[in-house]
């Protein structure tokens, strides 16, 4: 058969079949009741809050992204141009209607968890099944769009035409998606910490009041910020990611194996769309006694070996062996295996945990010491499960097996993201049936559900810095054909400086991002304490904080503080590259690889190994909630918020943009 018939209609019908489903299931969740009037006054407030946030950033980007996309029109190709702004276009809708629907579902969960486990599970993976389906499927419609085009324009040409076409104006639709994550990762990080750090340090530490207590001037911006790291922000992340990888396979693909090279990562990540919404179905809780993260586990189980059985077939059909199925297997096999390792050192009960927990019966002090010590053992397993993977691919089919690596990493992206918002989700729930005051039974349910959205949501924060590191890598893998680079010596004086330069960037970045969400705390502890001492009858639950204000401060403090960081990420590989020159430029992309992802790992796994041993000792550990223990726990998570959900996550659309805007450039410096 065709091979260009078969990607010209599988590719995008199985997309639009994904993106069917996510409607399908975002109906079903919204006909689901709200419950009472004060759940729906609650979750009108985090929706209103949400959605000015998201209006206010969407008119800095799109000033910022219509600029960019002039200056490639002008500077590269108006081809280059159209594709960038679809990127955007499509990680901005997954944004917008990711969070839309996650804080529809909140609501909906609460009240669900009036029934039962099963019936708010449902609600809770459903919606985060939505998120899903729309980063796979507008992923995977935006890359056969790509080629369709291309195949009409050059198809008179012959094949070579539209393949050379086609891999020179993906890398747009990459830089699209990667500038987007990175604008809702600053942006969600820096909102959702501000809100997170001011209402536990004011509110626990000071007042001693619980988590999700509407006397909490900041308590409702630190449910908005929930959806908006945590949903919007990861949503987008994770979309570029899936973007950058199947433009890398594709690029090198193309270079390397002609047709048969572009086609397969296309049909490739086709099947593991099936294979995500095969796993959904097998999300269901068997009784209200069963652990959540079970039916989880099973979903996702189904999806990752179904994934390697269509890789397979796939690889000896259209390729005539199995090595580029076994690069995209190696891949899956490394995500697996960075999960398990970020469950060993972030989750609930595990030794390095209960270790940090422990430690915190002596003070903050040794709580920190003791955090930072397992973050940073945490790195070494994590970077050799990563070099494994760029080994094991390169050593199956060369760069173009770096390439399918990064995309088998990607290849349960549909149920992964449904993990990953379900953990917000929970988390919302949670609090609304706190502030509702709806019982008993709906607190254990969402109590339930909250630990294990905890857990997934640290799981995939893992996935994706793992992913990212694979995706960068085989964007560097990129740059080196383009530019037609053998190799770069170290050595050499440019080449070196090119690495320190790159090595220092990730640091640069995150002190910016850590000085930012220190100043937006400031600001939200002190309207926090205003509020108590002026609005008379808060703490008695006579009067009603000012909640807007809040949310406000932080929607302001986000906006502030997008710019800086997205210039020093588009502009440094400029310079350098104009500078030093493309082997200093390829230098310079080493060094920001390896250090973006050993801190990326350092950041997210201590801030979540804090946050835990904190909810271990709420559990009853050493001391028990309010203790001194507890208090020191605290301190240690408060210092973690901003490293595991601002700086960590956004070093990962940080690193690939360095990466795409230097594949932009190497045209130019070849």
């Amino acid at each position: 058969m065709n091979l260009q018939l078969i990607a010209l209609t599988a590719a995008p019908i199985t997309a639009i079949c994904a993106l069917a489903y996510g409607i399908y299931l975002s109906r079903k969740v919204l006909a689901a009741p709200v419950g009472s009037a004060k759940i729906a006054e609650i979750g009108a407030a985090i929706e209103s809050g949400a959605m000015a946030y998201l209006s206010s950033q969407f008119k800095i980007i799109t000033i910022f992204v219509a600029v960019l996309a002039g200056i490639i029109y002008l500077f590269l190709s108006p081809g280059i141009a159209a594709t960038f702004l679809l990127g955007a276009v499509f990680s901005g809708l997954i944004g917008y209607f990711g969070m839309l629907i996650a804080v529809k579902a909140n609501t909906r969960t609460a009240n669900a968890a009036q029934i039962g486990l099963n019936a708010a599970l449902q609600v809770s993976f459903g919606a985060g099944t939505v998120n899903g389906m729309l980063v796979v499927g507008l992923g995977l419609l935006g890359a056969s769009a790509i080629y369709i085009v291309s195949y009409f324009l050059k198809i008179s040409q012959g094949d070579a035409a539209v393949t050379k076409l086609a891999t020179d104006v993906l890398v747009g639709y990459g830089f699209g998606a990667a500038l987007l994550a990175l604008f809702m990762r600053v942006g969600g990080g820096i909102f959702t910490k501000a809100a997170d750090v001011g209402a536990d340090l004011v509110g626990k530490v000071e007042k001693g009041i619980p988590e999700d207590d509407p006397r909490n001037p900041a308590v409702i911006a630190d449910n908005v910020g929930d959806n908006v790291g945590d949903c919007a922000g990861m949503a987008a992340d994770v979309f570029e990611s899936y973007a950058v990888t199947i433009v890398a396979a594709m690029i090198l693909g193309g270079s390397l194996f002609g047709l048969k090279g572009v086609v397969f990562p296309l049909l490739a990540r086709s099947g593991a769309i099936w294979t995500s919404i095969l796993g959904t179905f097998f999300v269901k809780a068997k009784n209200d006694k069963e652990n959540p993260l079970n039916p989880l586990m099973r979903g996702f189980t189904i999806s990752a070996v179904s994934a390697v059985a269509i890789f397979m077939a796939l690889s000896i059909y259209l390729l005539g062996e199995p090595k580029a199925g076994l690069a995209a297997v190696t891949g899956l096999v490394a995500m697996m295996a960075l999960l398990y390792i970020t469950k060993y050192y972030t989750g609930p009960g595990e030794k390095p945990v209960v270790e940090i927990a422990k430690a915190s019966q002596t003070g903050a002090g040794t709580n920190l010491i003791s955090g930072l010590a397992y973050g940073l053992e945490s790195t070494l397993a994590s970077v050799i499960v990563v070099v494994l993977a760029i080994l094991g691919g390169y050593a199956l089919m060369g760069f173009y097996g770096i390439g399918l690596a990064g995309m088998g990493m990607l290849a349960t992206t549909g149920i992964i993201m449904s993990l990953d918002t379900f953990g917000p989700i929970s988390d919302n729930a949670q609090g609304i049936v706190e502030m509702a005051g709806l019982g008993k039974k709906a607190n254990e349910v969402t109590s339930s559900l909250d630990a294990v959205g905890n857990t997934t949501k640290a799981l995939t924060k893992g996935f994706a810095i793992g992913s990212a590191a694979v995706a960068a890598s085989s964007l560097f893998a990129t740059f080196f054909e383009s530019t037609r680079l053998d190799s770069i010596n170290i050595a050499h004086p440019t080449v070196f400086a090119g690495a320190l330069i790159g090595a220092a960037i990730p640091y640069i970045f995150s002190s910016r991002l850590i000085s930012s969400v220190g100043r937006a705390a400031s600001e939200m502890i002190e309207e926090v304490r205003r509020q108590w001492k002026s609005i008379k009858g808060i703490m008695e639950g006579k009067a009603k904080p000012d909640y807007a204000r809040c949310v406000a401060i932080s929607t302001a403090a986000a906006q502030r503080e997008l710019v800086i960081p997205a210039a020093i990420t588009i502009t440094s590989p400029i310079i350098v590259g104009f500078v030093l020159g493309a082997e200093a430029l390829g230098g310079m992309l080493a060094g920001t690889i390896i250090s973006g992802l050993l801190l990326a790992l350092f950041m997210t796994n201590t801030g979540g190994a804090w946050d835990n041993a904190k909810k271990y000792i709420e559990d009853g550990h050493f001391g028990g909630k309010g203790s001194d223990t507890h208090k020191a726990a605290v301190v240690g998570d408060t210092v973690g918020d901003p490293l595991k959900d601002t700086s960590g996550p956004a070093i990962n659309p940080m690193i690939k943009i360095i990466n795409i805007v230097s594949l932009l450039l190497a045209p130019l410096l070849a």
